[in-house]
Parts: C-alpha cells; structure tokens; sequence
C-alpha cells in the first residue's frame, strides 16, 4: 500500500500493470475510497493498461486534511500525482465526485489528459441548500454502498467499518471547508464551461440512478460525448461492474 507525498500530504496509491504504454488514472467519489475500482474494475483493465488509483484527501489510507475540496486543488493534486509519476499524458476514469475533478482537470489540462470517463457524476448547478442535501443522503448512500460492497466482494462489512465511513462524512460534512467549496463550485457544470471539453468523453449511468438526468444534461453540453445507461443506481460501479468493463474496455480500445 505505497504512500507518497503530494502537496505535502500522505496520499495513498495503487499501481497495477506498471510496464503498460498506455495509463488510465481511476479518479474515486466522495465518501468512498480507491477501493471501489480495486476489486471488479481496475484489474480488468490492467490487462491491458497501466492503472493507477489514488485516495482523495481525507478518504481511504490518505492523510486527513481540512481544507481543500474544491475542483480546482483537487485537480492540483491529481496532477501533481501525475507529475510524481512521471505521466505525460493519461486517460482518466472518474466516478461520481471524482468525474468532476477529470473534467475540470481536462478543461484546465487539455494536454494532459486523452480520453475521459465519466461514471454517474452529478452537475454542480443543483438548487437547493448543499449541506442539507449532503446530510439527506450521506448517510443513506453510506449504508447502500457498504451493502453493495458486501454482495460485489463476498466480503461483510462489520459494524466498525460502517462507523468508520459514517465518520468520514461527519468530518467532511462538519469539520472541513467541503460544504462552502462546493458552494463556491456550483456553476462548474455550465454549458459554457462543459462546452470546452474537447476530448472524447463516455458518460455511463445507471438506469435507476438519481443522477441520470444529470448524465443527459452533460451529454447534451459536451460536444464529443456519447451516453450509455446500464442496469443499477447510483452504486453501479459494484452493482454492475461487467457492464461498466465492458464499456471502458470499447472505449479505451
């Protein structure tokens, strides 16, 4: 489990197929973690491709900072991975929260970044007060992914590791700036600004996903995108992680 320094904090990555020409950088959601590629997705792609996936701040084995969770410094810091690393230029796999931060890194970083794909990622425009929503269903998609965990790994969460998720959303929601940088990033997902993104862009959703509307509006801003909805919620990475394979691997082909 290699741990390395990016603007000055422990982050923790996982490298699979290093040798690979080419490499895709998997990009996690909020209150989730590097693993949710790790067990059904990255090594599918590994056979063919150098992936690399890393723990947002504060998520995962990374170290917990209170500050910082705004587009553009979680940009910077997925940069500075790939600058660690020594990648040139890399496709990027995004889920939820973490297609945002693909898309405003390729926005910014046209040169960096090939291909995107972006995995039941929600708009940034959405009305309403952020933190009674992030209160609303935190906790509820917490416990919903924890019980997809379960049945994609056969292996049971415990009560501890429910707790220990359950914390992270009440140090991100109460203890960091995280609700104020979404506020200040509301109108990231604008036709003008998703109008910019010229690289080809696979949008994949779940057909029961809350999100899916979200995924229509960003098929119809980004010119080179194309969207495909597949059987599941907004958890569809572990509910229906064949599906998402095969549609990366056309993809990325």
């Amino acid at each position: 489990m290699p741990i390395i320094q990016i603007n000055n904090r422990r982050t923790h990555i996982l490298e699979l197929n290093q040798g690979a020409s080419d490499t895709i950088v998997m990009v996690h959601g909020m209150f989730t973690n590097l693993s949710i590629f790790y067990f059904n997705i990255a090594p599918e792609l590994a056979k063919k491709y150098h992936v690399v996936m890393y723990d947002l701040r504060s998520h995962g084995l990374s170290g917990k900072i209170d500050k910082g969770y705004d587009l553009e410094t979680l940009s910077n810091d997925l940069l500075e991975l790939l600058n660690h690393l020594n990648l040139s230029k890399v496709d990027l796999v995004g889920y939820s929260f973490g297609g945002l931060i693909s898309l405003y890194t390729a926005i910014h970083n046209q040169d960096k970044i090939k291909k995107i794909a972006i995995i039941d990622s929600p708009i940034t425009d959405k009305n309403g007060d952020t933190e009674l929503i992030l209160e609303k269903y935190g906790n509820e998609f917490i416990e919903h992914y924890m019980k997809n965990y379960s049945i994609s790994t056969n292996i049971t969460p415990n009560n501890k590791q429910l707790e220990k998720s359950k914390k992270l959303f009440d140090f991100l929601l109460h203890e960091t700036s995280m609700p104020q940088d979404l506020i200040k990033d509301k109108e990231f997902s604008s036709k003008k600004n998703m109008s910019l993104i010229k690289n080809k862009t696979l949008l994949l959703y779940g057909n029961e996903s809350d999100c899916l509307p979200d995924g229509k509006l960003l098929n119809s801003y980004i010119p080179n995108s194309t969207l495909f909805t597949g059987t599941g919620d907004h958890n569809i990475p572990i509910q229906n992680p064949e599906w998402i394979n095969e549609k990366l691997s056309e993809f990325f082909t």
